[in-house]
């Protein structure tokens, strides 16, 4: 009997709880078992490398394609940056690691002694990686219409909080999570200028990126100025989206 099989074996009363937690019944309880066993453990029990990094990289294309189109259903009025930022928020590490810690998925996780001991079974990084591999374990198992339907049972409660945490954010903030994301660098902000009385200034200030001015904005204040910029940056690169 291979490795993995032997655990599925043993280990058939803790999957069973975790499919119930997931609300799916596998065809095959060894992908299940699979999306759990982490390098460590498979290292340390001569597993032949056995391990849910492989389910881990087909999770993540599958929990992306589910949410874009769980998004494009249900924001059909929203422009791609919108759509692309709430996606980003919903699949990044910290945001699956939360996933994962409500499900208490790090209980069910086969980990080597040593991240045992260091708390991997809380750690973002091990908890998300595990959420996309049981995604993937899904998807083999059962295909596309079943994975989305748990995916979205999962995350159509989160969507709106999540909606909100974005839109909550400041012009700045948002702005240099654009840049960052598409060009790999932050923008900058320079005082261009200063105008009117001294208990009525008037600032105007340029959000420069790569050394070309993006947008200008004026306030009574350089902080409130800046925002003004970067809310107008974001207006010019959204517009270039459509």
């Amino acid at each position: 009997m291979s490795f993995i099989a032997a655990m599925t074996g043993e280990n058939e009363a803790l999957l069973t709880l975790l499919e119930d937690l997931i609300d799916y019944r596998f065809s095959d309880l060894v992908h299940l078992q699979q999306a759990l066993i982490h390098r460590s453990y498979a290292f340390e029990r001569g597993g032949g490398g056995v391990d849910n990094e492989n389910l881990e990289f087909l999770g993540d294309a599958v929990l992306g394609l589910c949410v874009a189109h769980l998004l494009y259903r249900r924001y059909p009025e929203m422009r791609e940056g919108e759509l692309t930022r709430l996606r980003s928020s919903l699949v990044n590490e910290v945001h699956l690691a939360e996933v994962a810690r409500d499900m208490d998925l790090g209980r069910y996780l086969f980990l080597g002694r040593g991240e045992d001991i260091s708390h991997g079974r809380d750690k973002s990084s091990i908890l998300s990686c595990a959420f996309e591999a049981v995604c993937g374990a899904v998807f083999v198992d059962g295909g596309y219409e079943v994975v989305n339907a748990m995916i979205e049972r999962i995350f159509i409660p989160r969507v709106e909080d999540q909606k909100r945490a974005i839109n909550s954010l400041d012009a700045k903030t948002r702005l240099q999570e654009v840049t960052q994301e598409r060009l790999g660098e932050a923008p900058f902000y320079t005082t261009e200028g200063e105008s009117g009385p001294d208990h009525e200034k008037l600032f105007r200030v340029a959000v420069r990126l790569k050394g070309d001015i993006l947008a200008y904005g004026e306030a009574g204040s350089k902080k409130k100025a800046e925002q003004a910029a970067a809310a107008g940056a974001l207006e010019i690169l959204e517009k270039a989206d459509d």
